[in-house]
């Protein structure tokens, strides 16, 4: 399941949660794409609960996107990410340190206050 909610001309919160497949993949970056045009110095605020890998497809959908999700990615200065999983915050740790331009910092799931008052810096 996902869920894509574009909050504010600036804002966009994302909701992650059990297992991506190819299809699933594919509506959920048409639907970031979409919900990400016009942003400019973005905020982003992403929530992962219970998520697992995504499937080989998924990630083959994904790889074929990369240039497209690179440019959505340019118009955001920061994200925040909700996870209670170890290694979807090390994940996020990984992504803000090779990612230029954008800040990507990692919280506790249930931090959502202390994510939200990052985000509003």
């Amino acid at each position: 399941m996902h869920r894509i909610n574009r909050l504010s001309p600036v804002r966009l919160d994302i909701e992650l949660q059990g297992r991506l497949d190819a299809d699933a993949m594919r509506a959920l970056i048409e639907a970031l794409l979409r919900e990400s045009e016009g942003i400019e110095h973005g905020r982003m605020l992403c929530r992962v609960r219970d998520f697992e890998l995504p499937s080989l497809g998924a990630l083959g959908v994904e790889l074929s996107h990369m240039p497209e999700l690179f440019a959505m990615i340019g118009r955001f200065d920061r994200v925040a990410v909700l996870a209670d999983d170890a290694w979807i915050q090390r994940l996020g740790q990984i992504e803000n340190a090779v990612i230029p331009g954008i800040e990507i910092k990692v919280f506790a799931g249930d931090a959502a206050a202390d994510a939200e008052a990052w985000l509003a810096r």
